[in-house]
């Protein structure tokens, strides 16, 4: 009899680690539990599917079932695991669609049940048109109020990447937008001054900006109709929660799958968990920060489908490692595209490092080619050593091409005085022949 391996979770992290099982070992019966509809969907496309640049939702699904069947890997939908007898070695598994519920055996697992998004315990938070957008269910159901209630108002509890991306999304769809926000920023992940031309965009955008707004309260009958926050009252016909991402590790706390600081699945970098033949990845799982050497919480697509592959390649008996991360990320907001990676110059002061931060003005091409745009560059380096900690890029163009470059060096543990010594490309209509990183480098190292 081959062994049999379940695979609890069937999105990035989950589909990853059972195509990549399956290719390092041909003879492993592989068995897929997905408690959605659907399979390997692209959720950072959600955002762009409600404003309307994605006309259907199943251009963001990679691959269905029917093509991973092909491939020898059975992924039910509809099929939500509800325990996990690591003794036994056993799921209990629920066919939501019917309520049957079976018991499966299993010699490997790999967990990967994601994240949830956090839904603030207020009142009046279980009104109709309140939403958050994690699944393609999240998103259709979103689509069909819009297109059957078309509300003039809506509020965005929340300034993060989602957002920020549905300030946008709602905008292109005719809903006048309040985002509020309880921090004093927009954008979290950056550091203040990085986040101020994000929220002066979103304004300039006709976006009203809320910050150190505190929701209180949803009010209406049965649908949502107004948004109080600090004791004022807002207008909202439609209401999407962006207040961050928890891993779900429900079934693995019941397990006796240990979590690590974060709250979420300790691994390691094998992608194993404290119980023998249990893996974890994706949302549900930390990662190892290379900048801190710390376990960290930063669920990110990239991160899901690379530690899936890990996961898979060593559930079916395989040895890979997963490095880690430097936390890089970066949003488009309006016609303005905000990118950072490693620590902000606020993270690494509250790590204990004594850092020091350089920011520098540029343009994207030469100053004398059409079309040249402003960018601002922001390097976070230690004091003394001059190890470079992180970085922030914020312009209208080139911005994702340069943090990539910064996150190389984070890997390569890189000082400011080697990333001065770069040999970045140059032609004017992509750089200046001192390209804006390279600029920052020489004024850190300084």
């Amino acid at each position: 009899m081959p062994e049999r391996l379940v695979v609890v979770g069937g999105v990035a992290a989950g589909m990853s680690a059972a195509a990549k099982a399956r290719r390092t070992n041909p003879d492993l019966e592989i068995v897929v539990y997905e408690k959605s509809g659907f399979v390997s969907y692209g959720a950072c496309g959600f955002p762009y599917f409600i404003k309307g640049d994605i006309a259907r939702i199943e251009e963001l699904i990679a691959r269905t079932p029917a093509q991973f069947a092909r491939q020898g890997i059975r992924a039910l939908t509809h099929h939500e695991v509800t325990h996990i007898d690591v003794t036994a070695r056993t799921v209990t598994v629920r066919d939501r669609r019917t309520g049957e519920t079976r018991v499966d055996p299993w010699d490997k697992l790999i967990l990967t049940t994601g994240g949830v998004a956090t839904r603030p315990s207020l009142p009046g938070v279980t009104l109709s048109g309140i939403f958050t957008l994690r699944t393609p269910e999240d998103a259709l159901a979103l689509d069909a109020w819009l297109k059957e209630h078309r509300p003039h108002r809506g509020v965005i509890v929340g300034g993060g990447y989602i957002g920020l991306e549905m300030a946008e999304a709602l905008m292109a769809r005719g809903v006048r937008v309040t985002l509020i926000e309880m921090l004093p920023q927009v954008l979290p992940t950056v550091d203040p001054d990085v986040a101020a031309p994000v929220a002066e965009t979103l304004t300039r955008h006709g976006v009203e900006v809320l910050l150190t707004h505190r929701v209180e309260v949803f009010e209406g009958k049965t649908r949502v109709r107004e948004v109080v926050a600090n004791g004022h009252t807002f207008p909202a016909e439609v209401v999407v929660l962006s207040v961050g991402v928890r891993p779900n590790v429900t079934l693995a706390q019941e397990a006796g799958i240990a979590l690590g600081p974060t709250g979420a699945v300790a691994v390691d970098a094998q992608m194993r968990t404290n119980v023998p033949h249990v893996w974890a990845a994706g949302d549900v799982a930390e990662v190892h920060h290379l900048v801190t050497g710390k376990p960290a919480y930063i669920p990110l697509g990239t991160t899901a489908n690379k530690q899936g592959r890990v996961a898979g390649t060593n559930a079916a008996g395989g040895n890979a490692r997963f490095a880690g991360v430097v936390g890089t990320a970066v949003v488009k907001v309006f016609d303005l595209h905000v990118a950072r990676t490693g620590l902000s110059e606020q993270q690494a002061r509250e790590e204990g490092i004594d850092a020091a931060a350089i920011t520098v003005q540029s343009t994207t091409r030469a100053h004398y080619m059409p079309g040249s745009r402003p960018i601002q560059v922001k390097l976070v380096y230690e004091r003394g050593t001059h190890r470079l900690l992180g970085g922030q890029i914020v312009g209208q163009e080139g911005v994702a091409k340069r943090i990539d470059v910064l996150a190389a060096a984070l890997h390569a543990g890189w000082t400011t005085y080697d990333l001065a010594q770069l040999d970045a490309s140059y032609a004017p209509p992509f750089a200046p022949v001192w390209d804006p990183i390279l600029v920052a480098a020489n004024v850190a190292s300084r």
